[in-house]
């Protein structure tokens, strides 16, 4: 029987989709948090948004990662509009 080349901690392609998705949403979230004019403001939602996805690196269960990715885009959502309004 052969074996698999790949290393044992391999991501399923589900995972694999879901890693990208949360660091696109990462990405995203810094780079609308960029367009706060508040320089106060600013660093307190980066720091805010870096501690939430640090606090969350550990998560395994896939429906709880797929609810985590709905709350942030949320909130990236509420934050875009917010910006909108205000500039």
């Amino acid at each position: 029987m052969a074996t698999s080349r790949l290393p044992p901690t391999a991501l399923t392609l589900k995972q694999f989709i879901q890693r990208q998705k949360v660091l696109g949403l990462y990405r995203s979230m810094l780079r609308t948090i960029r367009r706060v004019p508040d320089a106060a403001d600013r660093q307190f939602l980066q720091s805010w948004a870096r501690e939430e996805f640090r606090r969350n690196r550990g998560a395994t269960d896939q429906d709880a990662i797929r609810m985590m990715i709905t709350q942030g885009n949320m909130h990236l959502q509420d934050l875009q509009k917010t910006l909108q309004l205000a500039g």
